[in-house]
């Protein structure tokens, strides 16, 4: 029962972090002058924003449907199916952000004041590494998680394929809040007017996509294989003699 807590708390913990971003987009808004209704709109069309407002929903519903039905019974596929289409692109953002953006600063790090700094700083370590973290913990170990049907990959990769295709098309339809340029990309590797043109982005959005499939089937692959063990312990329990003293 434990685990309701925990999914809670994650989606609470989840939920600051939007906040925290949210404050500080606001101010930057404020502080330059730019059209807070684009920016707002920008931020909420993040992947990072949209996959973490998605696992607040999952990881309440979840917590909720455990604590209304006590016991050992392995989770309905509605709410195992939400919880894995959650999890890979929050898992695949911590590896994103790890391995690409870490060290691209931040748009509202000239300026800020120490207070505004520090909700960006908490903010971005909240989406990118702890909740990655929470969400790996609750694939391998969580209790009741149902095994997926193999058939559930094209949902759990259909998410992130229709937002790479609002991302792309969006992009041309919105200039940046700054006046920079009249498009904008919420990710410097997406954006076709860079060096490598649409040729980089694409190379780039492939990737992630295989990374999806692939990350997808992963965890297919984990709950399967953990249910299977379950099964089996099930199976082997009442086979086992209970000595009375």
């Amino acid at each position: 029962m434990y685990w309701s807590w925990l999914r809670l708390g994650a989606a609470a913990i989840g939920l600051s972090g939007i906040a925290a971003g949210y404050i500080v987009n606001v101010d930057r808004a404020t502080r330059q002058g730019q059209d807070l209704a684009i920016v707002l709109a920008n931020y909420f069309s993040l992947f990072t924003i949209v996959s973490t407002t998605l696992s607040i929903g999952a990881l309440t519903a979840a917590a909720a449907w455990s604590r209304l039905h006590p016991g050992t019974t392995r989770e309905p596929l509605g709410i195992a199916l939400p919880m894995a289409l959650v999890t890979g692109p929050v898992l695949l953002l911590g590896l994103v952000y790890n391995a690409l953006l870490r060290d691209v600063p931040s748009e509202v790090a000239l300026g800020d004041s120490a207070g505004i700094a520090t909700l960006d700083a908490y903010a971005i370590e909240v989406l990118h590494v702890v909740l990655p973290l929470y969400f790996l913990a609750d694939l391998f170990f969580a209790t009741r998680r149902r095994g997926l049907p193999w058939w559930t990959l094209p949902v759990l990769a259909g998410y992130p394929l229709l937002w790479l295709v609002y991302t792309m098309v969006r992009g041309e339809l919105v200039a940046d809040p700054s006046g920079a340029t009249v498009w904008w990309y919420p990710y410097p590797f997406l954006d076709p007017h860079g060096a490598g043109g649409w040729t980089s982005a694409g190379m780039y959005i492939g990737a992630i996509f295989a990374a999806f499939v692939g990350i997808g089937a992963g965890i297919i692959a984990i709950g399967r294989f953990r249910e299977r063990r379950a099964a089996r312990h099930e199976a082997i329990a009442p086979l086992v003699p209970v000595h009375h003293v």
